[in-house]
């Protein structure tokens, strides 16, 4: 946690907005994903360039070292995202994988995550390319069910689309593709 931590705040003193997350299921204890969520909204805080916050549940995947270890359930997922969500400010997007848990994603609507992070019909998860993404019609569905709307967003949050944040060139990117 010291390095990524380390790596959070070079990235606020260097005003890079940024994405981070906690990945919830392989030995942590509940305290710790709050004392992590806590140093997060510390440095945001501080620097103001947390963009959003990733909830990830582990995977049990046969080549990997925690191969053997329980994977989190959807109820200890939701009950870390509404902690998350509590501890975060505001302005913090909080997000969950939908392939992850297939059969409960939409609980974590209901929970507190506001984004469903890069899903896409055209490209798989890098990470756990076995997990394909649900349909984006099926996900429209489910936030509009919840009282959401899906959009498309870029990588980049438009709060972050100024000269604050983004040098020129990229600036004037995001600015073409608005």
């Amino acid at each position: 946690p010291e390095r990524r931590l380390a790596a959070l705040e070079a990235a606020g003193r260097l005003r890079i907005p940024f994405t981070t997350g906690i990945l919830v299921g392989i030995g942590e204890t509940p305290e710790e994903r709050v004392d992590s969520l806590f140093a997060i909204a510390e440095l945001h805080r501080r620097y103001g360039h947390i963009q959003e916050v990733i909830i990830q549940n582990f995977r049990r995947k046969p080549d990997i070292r925690f191969r053997a270890k329980d994977e989190p359930s959807a109820l200890e997922m939701a009950r870390t995202i509404a902690v998350a969500r509590l501890i975060l400010p505001p302005e913090i997007s909080l997000q969950a994988p939908p392939n992850l848990t297939p059969d409960a994603y939409t609980l974590y609507l209901l929970a507190g995550i506001n984004d469903w992070g890069g899903i896409s019909p055209v490209t798989r998860d890098h990470i756990n390319p076995e997990a394909p993404w649900p349909a984006i019609a099926e996900l429209a569905a489910a936030s509009a069910d919840a009282g959401f709307e899906l959009r498309e967003r870029l990588a980049v949050y438009p709060r972050f689309h100024t000269a604050a944040w983004l040098p020129p060139r990229v600036l004037a990117r995001v600015t073409e593709l608005l």
